[in-house]
């Protein structure tokens, strides 16, 4: 460097710095009095500087600007606290975050206005200083005696409650702390929706709707757990407590493990959720209350109607059109309910182009709240006085007459197989009437009749013309092929004389059993019938034709099914070379040893598998019973992960038996025995227990003289840590022929996936990554329950074969891939 360009390169140096400082962010520890923040400033919480405030803009929204708290350390932009929630900024470099020398926290817009305070009886001390501590809170404390705080941001929660916060109540002054919804996903305006203990001093919380109305309890304090709250027990992962006492009553939780991060929020849609980061993963949800969001009162708004199974939750009803589409349509925020497309022509029910009111009925329905009875006797009579009444918007009669004025709330689509539904009819103008395509229009003008016989006579004549087309069908498909990418309903006798009346079993479990069979193509099938299935034919159809998209070179094809009354079968591809428990259990097979390099694709394509229906799919499908036997191989030994679909076909029955076990002894996760909803987590740790077994072509649990180890997972966990000679981990019949990084790489996977709480499973996804060598991992520590299992010689027994009903479950996030190796660090949570 000559001497002038260093002359200017020593020059410009301040002046860089501080350009960099007036467009950057950058963040300080505490706000003295007569201090302030502004534009990009922000404050770091202390210590580990977990959490970060300053200025933010929610969502899409431009040009609203707030205050507030965030995750400073994770991918996914979080925030925890809002201070003006209500009073966005237009400009975050003119206004400020400001440390009055009265001693109150204020925020200045444009014009120095006060938009947010405090509001501390002032006073004239120069001692107080403000700072974000590394648990979340955000206080005011005196200077000399930090200890000593003055205000604090968790007597003051928005949405988001965190470990060490409490939501109280003061007896003294019979205040009540509040835990309220954001308006929508992107204003963090005070909503609809919120969280109190009950003002009458009970140790129960209630979710509230417009302070109003409460439709969620959490029922009262039992010494342990909130009695309506059973995912609380046996829990791996919060530590709670509730104190009552002359002053307050409050509940406060912590985390066992402070590495790992986790929140409580009052969410838009009316629930509360409590959520875990998972690094890779993102928000992975611990429990909701209440558990279906169709219990949340009011969700869907006037004259919404909710379906737990639809995509989108709320939808307005036919006539009807949101009152803000934007709002309704792309930001879940429901509350604005709908209004009608036609005004009802009301008392006299004057005709208008020939067409009177008239009503639509809509079948299978929950019912929605205040009702009025009427003393009618018959259903013509309902009709007529609803009719009648301007006020009146619907009616149902079951042997008696109730009646809906005004708007109609929750209101609910209740899917085929529920029972509990009634008919419903919604009165709608005449032109709304002569449009439905669904529905039936109800009494009024002759035009009515003529539309009704017309379309009693389409629909006879498509009746007819299904009926033909189904017989041609069911003619056909014993001796035809089905097309390709699409499944074959099979006849009863198709399948009976597929399998010689299923005379070849091939195997069965706790769903069935399974024969072999032929179709007329020759084409060689596997025949499951399926036993415990108890949905409507429509819902069975319509589950198989989800199932039968979801296709995966590591996940067996489904061809076909049959349903036929109470016969239910699946028709899948036949594997030639069965299941993998027959090659690393069956004496009879030991001339058959699969080398390493096979077992290590088997165990990559499983896990493979596993992560598209974890993460690829519509929905996440948890298989629920992992293990060698469910895991089937072709011709080239290429792993086929089996039964998945059964795991959807009975989901919602399994949702509402959260405490029941589902699975096989020695793959069964320990939050099955928590009364806990289960997650995708729970295949994880079937996989990793069956990857043992892949490992050491043992049973885990194996007891005889020649494996002195006792309980394996255990002993290979230790052999790990200890750096012990990995190979002796391998199956003997390999004659130590592996590639030792592979193994030693599959063992802390395997380990990992065992742990006992399911925040440090790593994903499916991540375990894909691991075994392509995309990313590194270092080994675990050995999990509490399987230490005493090895202690005491003996495995917890569950159930001795597989259960007729696991489960389907809501969306989990997406984990990414990567293109480059990365390294994940031992402590305190390689796997987080």
């Amino acid at each position: 460097m000559n001497a002038r360009n260093s002359a200017w390169f020593f020059l410009s140096v301040p002046f860089l710095c501080f350009s960099l400082n007036t467009h950057l962010s950058f963040g300080v520890e505490t706000l003295s009095v007569g201090e302030s923040i502004s534009g990009d400033q922000t404050i770091v919480s202390e210590g580990d500087g977990n959490f970060e405030l300053g200025f933010f803009t929610p969502g899409n929204i431009s040009q609203k600007y707030y205050i507030g708290i965030w995750y400073r350390k994770i991918s996914e932009f979080t925030t925890i606290w809002v201070a003006n929630r209500d009073k966005p900024l237009s400009d975050k470099y003119s206004s400020q975050l400001k440390l009055l020398e009265d001693g109150n926290l204020v925020i200045l817009d444009s014009s120095k206005t006060i938009i947010w305070s405090t509001n501390l009886t002032p006073k004239s001390s120069n001692s107080t200083e403000a700072a974000l501590r590394d648990s979340g809170n955000f206080v005011l404390r005196d200077v000399s005696n930090s200890s000593d705080l003055i205000w604090q941001s968790f007597d003051h929660p928005t949405d988001t409650w965190l470990p060490g916060g409490k939501i109280r109540l003061n007896k003294l002054t019979h205040e009540s702390q509040r835990l309220t919804s954001w308006k929508n996903s992107e204003d963090p305006a005070t909503g609809l929706f919120s969280l109190e203990l009950d003002p009458a001093g009970t140790s129960q919380y209630f979710i509230m709707w417009n302070g109003s109305v409460q439709y969620w309890t959490s029922g009262t304090w039992n010494g342990h757990i909130f009695s309506l709250v059973p995912e609380m027990r046996s829990n791996y992962i919060y530590n709670f407590t509730y104190v009552n006492n002359t002053e307050e009553n409050y509940f406060t939780y912590n985390l066992y493990n402070s590495s790992i991060i986790s929140r409580f929020v009052m969410d838009v849609a009316g629930q509360i959720n409590q959520l875990t980061w998972v690094a890779g993963v993102g928000w992975n949800l611990f429990w909701a209350q209440p558990r279906q969001k169709c219990e949340v009162h009011a969700l869907c708004g006037a004259f919404g109607t909710c379906n737990e199974q639809a995509s989108t939750s709320c939808s307005c009803l036919q006539g009807f059109n949101p009152r803000n589409a934007i709002d309704y349509s792309n930001l879940s925020d429901w509350s604005g309910g709908c209004v009608r497309n036609t005004p009802l022509q009301c008392m006299n029910n004057a005709s208008v182009n020939g067409g009177k009111d008239g009503f639509l009925k809509m079948s299978n329905m929950g019912l929605p709240i205040n009702s009025q009875s009427l003393a009618v006797g018959s259903a013509q009579a309902c009709e007529l006085a609803c009719l009648n009444n301007c006020s009146c918007n619907a009616y149902a009669y079951d042997g008696g007459c109730s009646v809906w004025e005004g708007d109609v709330l929750n209101l609910e689509q209740l899917s085929d197989d529920d029972t509990g539904g009634k008919d419903l009819y919604l009165k709608l103008a005449s032109s709304e009437l002569s449009n439905t395509t669904s529905g039936v229009p109800k009494k009024g003008s002759a035009t009515g009749a003529i539309v009704g016989a017309v379309s009693g006579v389409v629909a006879l004549l498509g009746f007819l013309v299904v009926l033909i087309w189904t017989r041609q069908r069911r003619k056909l498909v014993g001796t035809s092929k089905g097309v390709e990418g699409y499944l074959v309903p099979f006849s009863y006798k198709d399948l009976q004389i597929a399998t010689k009346n299923f005379s070849e079993k091939l195997g069965g479990g706790g769903f069935g059993s399974v024969f072999k069979g032929i179709l007329p193509d020759s084409t060689v099938v596997a025949v499951k019938k399926l036993e415990g299935i108890s949905q409507g034919e429509k819902q069975f159809r319509t589950e198989v034709s989800t199932i039968g998209t979801i296709q995966h070179v590591n996940l067996i094809r489904l061809r076909g099914f049959c349903s036929e009354g109470t016969k239910r079968m699946l028709v899948y591809d036949f594997m030639p070379k069965g299941s993998l428990d027959s090659y690393l259990f069956n004496e009879k097979k030991s001339s058959e040893v699969l080398d390493w390099k096979m077992r290590y694709q088997i165990a990559l394509g499983t896990a493979r598998g596993l992560a598209y229906l974890h993460e690829k799919c519509r929905e996440c499908i948890i298989h629920c019973d992992i293990k060698p036997e469910n895991i089937l191989l072709d011709a080239e030994f290429c792993s086929k992960v089996a039964d998945f679909g059964l795991a959807k076909l009975v989901g919602r029955e399994f949702s509402r038996v959260l405490t029941t076990m589902r699975g096989t002894r020695g793959y069964l996760a320990p939050e099955w025995i928590s009364g806990v909803a289960i997650t995708a987590k729970a295949d994880v740790y079937s996989y990793g227990m069956m990857l043992f077994e892949l490992i050491s072509g043992r049973r885990n649990s194996d007891q005889s003289d020649d494996h002195k180890c006792g309980f394996f997972p255990t002993w290979a966990a230790r052999q790990i840590n200890e750096e012990g000679e990995i190979l002796s981990l391998l199956d003997c019949k390999l004659e130590g022929n592996a590639d030792l990084a592979e193994v030693n790489r599959a063992c802390k996977v395997a380990c990992w996936c065992i742990q006992d709480e399911e925040v440090h499973r790593p994903s499916m996804g991540l375990v894909v990554q691991i075994l392509e060598g995309v990313v590194e991992v270092s080994p675990s520590p050995i999990p509490r329950t399987l230490q005493i299992l090895s202690e005491n010689h003996e495995h917890m027994v569950f159930f001795s074969e597989s259960s007729s009903n696991p489960s389907s479950h809501s969306q989990s996030p997406k984990s990414g891939t990567s293109s480059k190796v990365r390294s994940i660090k031992s402590s305190p949570n390689p796997m987080t």
